[in-house]
């Protein structure tokens, strides 16, 4: 590496809401080469934030513009109502949209779930983010519908918050510019995929190496005795001597006469 080419990295851009925590730590078990910069950004200007390469890639809010960017979904939110801790919201689990349909609801300008107008009887005035419009809802001007993500982000004491069985609801997804498809977005895509460390799938697999065969090594003959000649405690005539008849052992001492 010359001293003109910088260290390579990996920026990943993510919207309010969304946790990437898990992701980015095994990012840096598998890729402790490579730092990852996250880029915090706005989720209406995530998109052009992978236009411009400002990030490799992106955990972004669907829809994206599939002509430009390519998108993997992983996976959809549930939609809630945010509401004053006292309100009668609070007396179910689940709500529906019908049940709300008497409620101001506040339409942020940064609205994520996709309808022109939400049901119900619209505010006096658009909030310009979700932030400001949770500080509406605890001043008691109207409810809310959000991503339940975003109203835990958002979370205040004085706040409380219930599904909505029948509302839209919200996809996140992992976005990347087509043409900018590199070997770490595989690596990335190969994470948030679930995919193991060895795993090949969507990248070119190393070249097998040729298996080498050992030489197989044979014990050396025993070398059989020349003849005349033993091995061990034998005589020149391979016998043992204490096995003949004039050994030791084969000549037994009578007892003395006695005179």
């Amino acid at each position: 590496m010359t001293g003109s080419e910088a260290s390579p990295t990996f920026r990943l851009a993510y919207v309010p809401g969304v946790t990437p925590a898990k992701w980015v730590r095994i990012w840096n078990e598998r890729r402790p080469d490579v730092p990852l910069t996250l880029v915090p950004v706005p989720a209406t200007e995530a998109s052009d934030v992978l236009r411009r390469g400002e990030a490799d890639a992106g955990l972004v809010r669907l829809p994206v513009d599939r002509t430009v960017l390519s998108a993997i979904p992983l996976y959809t939110e549930a939609t809630v109502v945010v509401a004053p801790k006292d309100h009668v919201v609070t007396a179910a689990e689940e709500v529906s949209l019908d049940e709300l349909a008497d409620e101001v609801v506040l339409h942020p300008l940064d609205d994520v779930l996709g309808w022109e107008q939400p049901p119900g009887e619209p505010a006096f005035e658009r909030p310009a983010t979700t932030e400001d419009a949770i500080e509406h809802v605890a001043s008691g001007i109207g409810i809310l519908y959000v991503p339940q993500s975003l109203a835990r982000l958002h979370h205040r004491k004085d706040l409380t918050y219930r599904t909505v069985v029948d509302a839209p609801q919200s996809d996140v997804a992992l976005s990347w510019p087509e043409e900018a498809t590199t070997e770490l977005v595989e690596d990335f895509i190969g994470i948030v995929r679930g995919r193991t460390v060895n795993s090949t799938r969507g990248r070119t697999p190393p070249p097998a190496q040729p298996k080498t065969k050992g030489k197989r090594t044979e014990a050396p003959a025993r070398r059989k005795p020349a003849a005349g000649k033993g091995t061990g405690r034998t005589g020149t005539t391979g016998k043992n001597p204490r096995g003949s008849s004039g050994g030791a052992k084969g000549t037994k001492r009578g007892k003395p006469r006695g005179r």
